[in-house]
């Protein structure tokens, strides 16, 4: 691991080129709200496993800009930062530079246009020099034919922001990280969840949910603890997916209402998927600490909200996997998508044809995404 002094010290340099940008004009009573996701998986120990995170097709529009000397499908981290949107929020047009350092990890995909630090690993930056905040603007914002995740961020009262000749509802950034989640759970046999919290502060609110063949249930919990045992949700119960629940909870650590809609619409597909996971607020001061964000003028209000996703690799997930791959069913295996691999293991999918042909395809359909 780098010493802690690089990253610092990177990452003051970055600050110190975003406080020479020219702009000089007042916030404007200007707030800033953000959401995110970090998906980990979690291993026998409860560490977030090394996998590829940006297995499979891109859920991106192609307008959004990439890394093209990553090759995607191939990219190994422990941590996939997902979708963080910054919205902004002012009484009247005001210009602001951005910047949002990533001392380990990488940026991939960003929109709109950026000055982003390219490295194999670590130490990733991106910067928006100047962004123009526009209340009440009506540009026309890119769209492409078919669906995305990415539509769905877009259905919130903040003001346009334009970079150029690029108009957005937000700034949007994604990456890949090689650093441990500030919670770590362990997948138990009968199939709940130890969790603890690295740093030994409170857990605060967890949703434990499980789909299994398409059966969904989930327990959530506001937990004062730093450590608790968590038992399986029923599956008989079928509580379905905790869409208000996570709604609910989102605004409660500071989101307007339309963004925790937006941010639920746009990973409700993902999120509930068929296995089990851990979801958790990632936080602040972890957000702070993973992302250091940089604006200027400085706002007068800044929200940063982060899900923490982790997949869970149950006995029912890897009963249901090993079965799948010994009868070589394809239709099952698919539901697991990026997951696959670090779930069955390399060894396991190098010895079944079948897995094996779903995780090239995955892999290639990464690499080729929008080229």
């Amino acid at each position: 691991m780098r010493p802690r002094s690089v990253h610092v010290v990177l990452f003051a340099a970055a600050a110190a080129a975003l406080s020479a940008s020219p702009i000089a004009q007042p916030p404007a009573a200007l707030t800033v709200h953000e959401w995110g996701t970090f998906t980990s998986v979690a291993g026998p120990d409860g560490q977030a496993m090394p996998w590829i995170p940006q297995g499979g097709a891109s859920d991106l529009p192609c307008f959004v800009e990439r890394d093209r000397l990553q090759l995607k499908g191939f990219l190994r981290g422990t941590v996939r930062m997902e979708t963080p949107v910054l919205y902004f929020y002012a009484p009247r047009p005001v210009d602001v530079s951005v910047g949002v350092a990533f001392p380990q990890g990488i940026l991939t995909e960003w929109y709109p246009r950026a000055t982003v630090t390219r490295s194999l690993t670590s130490n990733g930056t991106i910067r928006w020099p100047f962004v123009s905040v526009t209340p009440g603007a009506s540009d026309a914002w890119p769209r492409e034919h078919g669906a995305s995740h990415y539509y769905a961020a877009r259905e919130t009262g903040a003001d346009p922001v334009r970079v150029g000749t690029q108009a957005e509802k937000f700034l949007f950034y994604r990456g890949v990280g090689q650093f441990q989640p500030p919670v770590a759970a362990i997948a138990q046999p009968d199939g709940g969840a130890a969790v603890r919290s690295v740093a030994g502060e409170p857990l605060g609110d967890v949703i434990l949910f499980e789909n299994r063949r398409g059966a969904m249930t989930f327990t959530a919990h506001r937990l004062s603890s730093a450590a608790a045992q968590l038992a399986r949700p029923d599956l008989e119960d079928e509580s379905g997916a905790p869409l208000e629940d996570l709604k609910r909870i989102l605004v409660r650590h500071g989101l307007f209402e339309a963004e925790a809609q937006a941010m639920v619409n746009t990973w409700k597909d993902s999120w509930f998927e068929e296995g089990a996971r851990l979801l958790y607020i990632v936080p602040p001061a972890s957000v702070d600490a993973i992302l250091p964000l940089q604006i200027s003028p400085s706002p007068s209000g800044v929200v940063r909200v982060f899900v923490g996703r982790i997949e869970l690799v149950t006995p029912a997930t890897r009963r249901d996997v090993n079965a799948a791959i010994a009868s070589g069913d394809r239709a099952v295996l698919a539901k697991y998508g990026r997951f696959l691999e670090p779930i069955a293991g390399r060894d396991r999918l190098l010895a079944s044809p079948v897995a094996m042909s779903l995780a090239t395809e995955s892999e290639t359909a990464a690499a080729l995404s929008c080229r």
